[in-house]
């Protein structure tokens, strides 16, 4: 039974991040809508999509019950609201960056996430950094500031799409939430803007919207391509380890290298090889530090080294 659960915790969460890594050919589709457009739509849709499946699940009741929960507590009103605001902010920068073909530096983001997440924990969580953690973000850092240097441009685009989404998941720690709760609300607090956003676009356009032409098939399908991805990551983090999970979540960013690269012809420099080599290396150093192989290797190093002093 466990090793059954196991593989289907892996092809949940392998699927969620192949469908991100593919995600830039969804959004390049749009490219001749505006980002701010596109995002509107994301959110009004992904909250229609996400209302009609815990309609279809019978969660509705328990939904609301969640809801009042979090208004009555502060902390996790706050919380969620916050994560709301930051979540469309990654949203965003990423289909612009997508739309502007910026793809190689988008991936970079996502590469960078992971160290980004550890800094957040030691300044906000105070969590301690351990010796490798502390290697393999310098390193990180030292490719970063190598091709600011190279390009004269700071990788603004990789960084606040790091640090978005380190943030909402430093966010998400505080409120304690189903995923399928948790993207619903999330979705629901900036609903209303989103809204009055595209009423506003259309008044000033003066026509109503033609909703069966391709491109308005494709802006409603993005609150599908929002949600499904999320909802088989939570299914697939339930049942495997979180060093799995560590080592899966680098399939988005190298799909989307390899589309920005390959299928979208964006400058891939040797700036950009060496920048990418030093934050590979700095994520395998952080990713085998965590496995509990390391740590066993570390011990019998560490009391080897004790007792020839001794």
């Amino acid at each position: 039974m466990e090793n059954k659960e196991l593989k289907l915790g892996v092809i949940y969460a392998g699927s969620a991040y192949l469908l991100w890594g593919f995600l830039p050919i969804f959004w390049k589709t749009l490219q001749q809508v505006p980002a701010g457009t596109i995002l509107a739509h994301r959110i009004v849709w992904s909250f229609v999509f996400m209302v009609i499946l815990l309609l279809a699940l019978r969660k509705w009741n328990s939904f609301v019950l969640e809801c009042k929960a979090i208004i009555r507590d502060r902390k996790r009103l706050i919380g969620i609201s916050m994560a709301s605001l930051v979540i469309s902010m990654n949203w965003l920068i990423f289909i612009w960056a997508v739309n502007s073909d910026h793809v190689i530096q988008a991936s970079l983001g996502y590469y960078i996430n992971p160290l980004i997440s550890i800094l957040l924990g030691m300044f906000i969580l105070k969590e301690k950094l351990t010796r490798w953690q502390l290697y393999s973000f310098l390193l990180a850092a030292i490719g970063v500031s190598y091709l600011t240097l190279n390009f004269g441009v700071f990788p603004w685009v990789s960084i606040v799409l790091a640090l978005s989404f380190g943030m909402y998941g430093l966010l998400k720690k505080t409120v304690a939430i189903s995923p399928l709760f948790g993207l619903t609300i999330e979705t629901m607090i900036v609903f209303p803007v989103a809204l009055v956003y595209l009423v506003i676009q259309q008044v000033q356009l003066g026509e109503l919207p033609n909703m069966i032409t391709p491109t308005s098939g494709l802006l409603i399908a993005g609150g599908v391509v929002t949600a499904i991805p999320l909802l088989l990551f939570a299914s697939g983090a339930k049942r495997i380890p979180l060093s799995m999970i560590g080592f899966l979540q680098y399939f988005a960013p190298t799909l989307m290298l390899i589309l920005g690269v390959f299928l979208y012809n964006e400058v891939f420099t040797n700036a950009h090889l060496i920048a990418f080599i030093c934050i590979w290396t700095a994520l395998a150093i952080y990713t085998v530090s965590r496995t509990k192989w390391f740590h066993r290797v570390e011990t019998k190093v560490f009391l080897k080294n004790k007792s020839f002093e001794n």
